[in-house]
């Protein structure tokens, strides 16, 4: 039996059969052209031709995986549309006198070294998107079709590496699941799969050939291994525990409309992360409480110029309505870092995290921010919304929020337009936050800790880099003695305190954060029923000091 490491991305067990999937490689040569406009012409051709497969791509991933994954293609066409790669192309073609697939080809070569040689983690892993729009373009250049798997029965695929539209195209009722040799588990290819829900490792050491193609192959995503040709005990054993997990998700199903409380009375408002209103399906689906975090974000991400006040407020006043009184927590604008729309024109950053985002866009361009707080004031008099504000670190800064809200108020009631009186609340993410959350307390109405982002900047790791994964730590003491302290002081003011991030859905560590006197839990949806069941088991007194 062979057996080989990788890291996981999704756990769960897959058994099938196995299937090598590698791409075609493209052979570009050297051409001189005579007629250059012509080239260009043909480039051209090629690139509104992928625009439009990337189109197609981003409305499949929507009904499939929802609009925070479906993100990725809109991406791509940005990327195929960028000045800077449409540019050296054709620079290339006209100096050179080549043919548009070597100028792609090379234009590719330099860009994804651009890309790798950067410090920032999530800047090097756009080289991976460099290659899959250049190898979409030379496909279509060469008059190929778009390489895709095909299977007429359930398999296991192995891969180097799969892009995201290789992923979003997968056959579900097919693929049983993925095993790639590149990749890390903060990809776009990873969050995908993730959202599928099928058992998936990258990263891991295992040789892509005739020893293991057609073979019967093990994923143990819980464990992060993939093993080919078991022997029959250890094949017994594997499809043991597949049975014991489809059993849990069935009885997982019988949690719907129970209560989240504890087994010592202790409730806890268990609500649901979406970055679209097509996610209110599988909220709904989930019996969550309410959705604690909507990332507003994604609207202005699948858009190639600014959404207008009545697009947002369509939008939500559309959750509003379908949550039926259920709290809906919105987060503001969090664009910069690693989402960026180039319409903001937000100028290239060598540390991005740390860079123009999030609310020091909102405070520094009132005139993006006025617009979303007016559609989301107007959409609070349909249901109960609450606003949140990302990435603050200064009483300050609440204060500016303040002054603008009030002006917005302000406005709309004199145009005789209706609105609410939300709920507003900041996002703890960062060390001055919870530092200064004794007075910030006073402030609003709520916290939410955004575990993933005050775990990165505690400990001065990027989250993405997979070369850190063993230092990452979101369970690390100073983090923990954070959110402690951000609880004491939200409670001393009287103010309720949620997480957001992955430590909400962490099981193992949902006893102590209840026992820290955490009042809201937000995860993805597929986590809900799994989250209460350990809320209706957990003893929270037996957690405390």
């Amino acid at each position: 039996m062979l057996q080989a490491k990788g890291k996981s991305v999704f756990a769960g067990i897959a058994i099938g059969k196995i299937f090598v999937y590698k791409k075609s490689e493209q052979q570009v040569k050297r051409v001189e052209v005579e007629d250059v406009e012509e080239e260009i012409a043909r480039f051209h051709k090629a690139r509104n031709t992928a625009v439009s497969q990337l189109q197609e791509l981003y409305q499949r991933a929507l009904r499939e995986v929802g609009e925070a994954n479906a993100a990725i293609f809109k991406i791509h066409q940005m990327m195929l549309q960028d000045d800077d790669f449409k540019e050296s192309v054709e620079n290339m073609i006209c100096t050179q006198k080549v043919n548009a697939e070597y100028a792609v080809a090379s234009t590719e070569d330099n860009f994804s070294e651009m890309f790798t040689a950067m410090q920032d983690e999530y800047m090097r892993e756009r080289a991976a998107d460099i290659k899959d729009i250049s190898e979409r373009l030379l496909e279509i250049l060469g008059g190929k079709s778009i390489a895709t798997v095909e299977s007429t029965e359930p398999i296991i695929i192995v891969a180097e590496d799969l892009a995201p539209s290789e992923t979003v195209q997968l056959n579900r009722d097919k693929v049983l699941s993925f095993a790639t040799v590149q990749g890390s588990v903060n990809s776009h290819t990873a969050i995908l799969a993730k959202t599928m829900g099928i058992p998936a490792l990258v990263g891991t050491d295992i040789p892509l050939d005739d020893t293991i193609d057609g073979k019967l192959g093990i994923v143990d995503g819980t464990n992060g291994m993939i093993y080919v040709e078991p022997d029959e005990e250890f094949l017994t054993l594997m499809q043991e525990r597949l049975r014991e997990e489809r059993k849990e998700r069935e009885a997982l199903q019988t949690l719907k409309e129970q209560e989240d409380i504890t087994l010592d009375g202790q409730r806890v408002m268990l609500h649901a992360n979406i970055g679209n209103i097509k996610d209110l399906e599988s909220v709904i689906q989930n019996d969550a409480g309410g959705i604690g975090l909507f990332r507003s974000e994604f609207i202005y991400l699948e858009k190639d110029t600014f959404p207008t006040e009545e697009e947002q407020f369509r939008i939500y006043k559309t959750v509003a309505e379908t949550m039926a009184g259920k709290r809906v927590i919105i987060r503001t604008l969090d664009i910069g870092a690693d989402k960026q729309c180039d319409y903001f024109k937000i100028e290239k950053e060598a540390n991005p995290a740390l860079g123009y985002r999030a609310i020091r866009i909102c405070l520094t361009r009132p005139d993006i921010f006025k617009i979303q707080l007016r559609a989301l004031f107007r959409a609070s008099a349909f249901g109960n919304i609450a606003i949140m504000y990302p990435m603050i670190i200064s009483v300050d800064e609440v204060h500016k929020i303040q002054k603008i809200v009030t002006e917005v108020k302000a406005e709309l009631a004199e145009q005789g337009i209706a609105f609410g009186n939300p709920e507003q609340g900041i996002m703890i993410e960062t060390p001055a936050a919870v530092m200064m959350s004794g007075e910030l307390a006073k402030e609003v109405d709520f916290f939410s800790i955004g575990t993933n982002d005050l775990t990165q900047y505690t400990l001065v790791i990027d989250r993405q880099n997979p070369k850190l994964d063993e230092f990452y730590d979101s369970r690390h003491p100073a983090v923990l003695k954070m959110i402690e302290m951000v609880v004491e002081n939200a409670h001393k003011a009287g103010i309720w305190v949620g997480i957001c991030g992955e430590m909400g859905a962490d099981t193992e560590m949902i006893g102590k954060i209840l026992a820290m006197g955490v009042d809201e839990l937000s995860v993805s949806p597929g986590s809900v029923l799994p989250v209460r069941k350990v809320i209706r088991e957990t003893k929270v007194t037996e957690y405390k000091n």
